[in-house]
């Protein structure tokens, strides 16, 4: 797919001026059944798939682990160094979630795995096992390291910040774009409704756009990863039927 700021543009009064909570509470209060994530690991045939609410429901306990457990606040800056993965959306919802600022550079808080597990000088480092299920590293992980599939469980499935994010606030420091701007540009996208096919690692620039256009269009992502261009194109057909690609 484009990226966020390459979509048919409407009049700015069109367009709504939200934070990613916000965004996040609308979408539940429309349709929060609807199928919001759907990733396929062609290389290993697992499938992952989450409604609108159990996306929420990890979006607050990312966002509990990140606050309440690791004391991070508004402001302060997430890299996520995950491959392609569900998990990976999951991040970046709950960083834009409680106002972190996504960037490649340093970080206060670096999210790796599964491999080279290491703590990250200066920052707090979580590592993801990417087991299915989310589950923790079967052999553990180094010291100054928090095993995301071992801490996140006993966070609970709601969560208000008590600080939140304001519109303004930075949301990218790559292109240094503020929360409100990123999603009135996810909001251009043109069709209502669609499901989104990608192959771009939801935390990375060109990616972001995979996790944003959903949540403001009322529609739903596919995440493939380890696919051919065949299956790629069989994946769109069995998935999409209607592609966004």
């Amino acid at each position: 797919h484009r990226d966020l700021h390459s979509f048919p543009t409407r009049r700015s009064s069109d367009l709504p001026m939200f934070t990613y909570p916000q965004a996040l509470a609308r979408a539940l209060r429309t349709n929060p059944g609807r199928p919001f994530v759907t990733f396929i690991d062609d290389r290993t045939g697992e499938r992952v798939e989450l409604s609108l609410t159990t996306y929420a429901n990890w979006i607050a306990k990312a966002s509990g682990l990140l606050t309440d457990e690791y004391g991070l606040e508004r402001g302060q800056r997430i890299r996520i160094e995950l491959p392609p993965h569900w998990l990976g959306t999951i991040f970046v919802g709950a960083a834009l979630n409680v106002g972190l600022e996504l960037t490649e550079g340093p970080a206060d808080v670096v999210v790796i795995g599964p491999d080279e597990v290491a703590p990250v000088a200066g920052a707090v480092t979580l590592a993801c096992s990417l087991l299915p299920l989310g589950v923790r590293f079967r052999e553990g992980v180094p010291s100054g390291v928090h095993d995301v599939g071992e801490e996140i469980w006993g966070q609970p499935d709601a969560f208000t910040p008590w600080d939140p994010p304001q519109p303004g606030d930075p949301a990218t420091a790559w292109d240094q774009h503020s929360q409100e701007t990123v999603l009135a540009a996810a909001a251009r996208f043109p069709t209502d409704g669609s499901r989104l096919l990608s192959e771009a690692n939801p935390a990375s620039p060109p990616g972001l756009a995979s996790v944003c256009i959903p949540l403001m269009t009322n529609g739903s992502l596919v995440l493939v990863t380890g696919a051919t261009p065949e299956r790629l194109e069989a994946i769109a057909a069995s998935e999409i039927g209607r592609a966004h690609v």
